[in-house]
């Protein structure tokens, strides 16, 4: 028995914008960006004296993993790959502060010059670690956001240091430490000549 030929449906842009999938990378990129730029460069002009609180409890509000998707794949000197690597380093800090404050203990004495930008409490204990980086993450509402990305690389230097003269870490982790304070400094200088969007 023979079927009867229909003519296929025309697809129309609403067929296609119907189809589940996945999100558009160039959109997802853009907000990306507009998200960043609106949390560094517009919470500055808020008159809001929340505003910096909500910034430092981001991550714990709406989760790493919704900020990860937003801003992992940002490059270093774009403000969402500067706020991704904060995020990061706060996360990392407030999940093991003990560890952190013995490698930043221990790295003081090799990396002097950064032990002082950094900022930290002496004695460096895990409190005052996480203190002195909620303060620096408060700083992207509050502060001068170049001097945020030179105390964070500063912070990331003493511990990469400390780390190092232990060998509480493997060289791989210390190299990535390296390249966190390195890319946060990069990022600093671009930022100080308005170079970092």
């Amino acid at each position: 028995m023979s079927r009867p030929h229909h003519r296929p449906t025309q697809k129309t842009s609403a067929f296609f914008d119907a189809v589940e999938g996945g999100a558009d990378p160039a959109l997802v990129t853009e907000a990306a960006d507009r998200a960043a730029t609106l949390l560094v460069r517009g919470s500055r002009a808020s008159d809001d004296e929340g505003v910096a609180e909500r910034v430092l409890h981001l991550a714990d509000t709406e989760g790493i993993e919704a900020i990860a998707e937003l801003w992992a794949g940002a490059p270093a000197d774009s403000l969402a790959g500067c706020l991704w690597r904060l995020f990061l380093l706060r996360q990392w800090v407030h999940a093991e502060p003990a560890r952190i404050a013995r490698a930043y203990d221990e790295g003081r004495a090799r990396a002097q010059v950064a032990r002082v930008v950094a900022g930290v409490a002496d004695p460096p204990g895990p409190d005052q670690l996480k203190a002195m980086v909620d303060e620096v993450l408060r700083g992207i509402a509050s502060a001068d956001f170049a001097d945020v990305l030179f105390r964070a690389s500063a912070f990331a230097r003493v511990v990469a240091a400390g780390n190092a003269s232990t060998h509480d870490a493997s060289d791989e982790d210390v190299a990535r430490l390296l390249t966190l304070a390195e890319q946060l400094e990069a990022a600093g200088h671009a930022e100080l000549a308005g170079r970092l969007a």
